[in-house]
């Protein structure tokens, strides 16, 4: 038998060799207010304000989200609307109550990197770049910059001054203009998503007796089209997923524009729609908002 067995013939193990009461008496000594428990105290207590923050965030991105949505929405009566310029002018207070949701973003990240908290707010933000862009095609029949949408994303802290009452020295310490920038790739993918936006309008268009829109749409739809295949699989993942779904839109309404050059002059204009109906019946329930 080997001098590491005991007597009946199991190996020992290392902590029979210390007292039995040994272990437990040194649990009872750790004492709350050691060194070792304060910092980990303190790292509970950032966790844990991190997180609060980042649920917060969350909560204004599905805000955010939800008033982009219904912006989109509006915008799509803008042909069908005998005033358009009612429907563009509510579609802007809806985008600024939009905007009122990002200023509160834009504080909740002061001090903080933002991208530990992007993948919170990205769905919001991407929402948002398509409901403004989509205003801004209908507005001027063209693609708005991420350079100008930043220069909407910046907030100054009157309304904030106006409603509380603070000393001069907490003004110092607080900042009184509040910025957010949005990234290239929320900006990209909110582009992508304004396709499916632009092929619905093309439908539209059609329902409503509009046989010169398709073709502008078709023109603007490749331009995007070509620009994201420069990209190619260089971009990130999420934008090389949406080519898909922007090439599907593209050939949807060059479908129309087919459909509408070759048998639009047999076919009246109120039975265009129906035609066309026929076309796009492979739409995916996905690509709806």
């Amino acid at each position: 038998m080997s001098g590491k067995e005991g007597s009946g013939g199991f190996r020992k193990r290392k902590h029979d060799n210390f007292p039995r009461g040994q272990k437990r008496e040194e649990k009872e000594n750790v004492t709350p207010s050691s060194a070792l428990m304060t910092s980990f105290k303190s790292f509970q207590l950032e966790l844990d304000t991190r997180h609060d923050k980042y649920e917060r965030l969350v909560k204004l991105s599905r805000d955010i989200t939800i008033e982009s949505k219904r912006t989109i929405f509006l915008l799509h009566r803008f042909i069908s609307a005998p005033n358009g310029e009612e429907i563009l002018n509510e579609s802007e207070v809806k985008l600024d109550a939009v905007r009122r949701k990002i200023k509160q973003v834009a504080q909740e990240l002061i001090g903080e990197d933002v991208y530990q908290f992007h993948r919170a707010i990205s769905p919001g933000l991407q929402e948002y770049v398509e409901a403004v862009s989509f205003q801004y095609f209908i507005k001027t029949r063209s693609l708005i910059s991420v350079e100008e949408i930043n220069k909407q994303l910046i907030f100054t802290a009157e309304d904030r001054e106006e409603t509380t009452n603070t000393t001069s020295s907490s003004h110092d310490k607080q900042p009184h203009t509040w910025s957010l920038k949005i990234t290239p790739v929320d900006y990209l993918l909110g582009v992508a998503d304004l396709t499916g936006e632009l092929m619905r309008l093309c439908i539209s268009s059609v329902g409503n007796g509009d046989i010169d829109t398709p073709f502008e749409l078709s023109q603007f739809l490749r331009q995007i089209y070509d620009g994201f295949t420069f990209i190619g699989n260089t971009g990130p993942y999420e934008v090389s997923k949406k080519l898909y779904t922007l090439k599907q839109s593209l050939a949807k309404v060059e479908n129309a524009c087919y459909t509408l050059k070759v048998r639009g002059s047999e076919i009246p204009k109120h039975m265009l729609a129906d035609v066309f109906s026929t076309k796009t019946e492979l739409i995916d329930d996905d690509s709806l908002p």
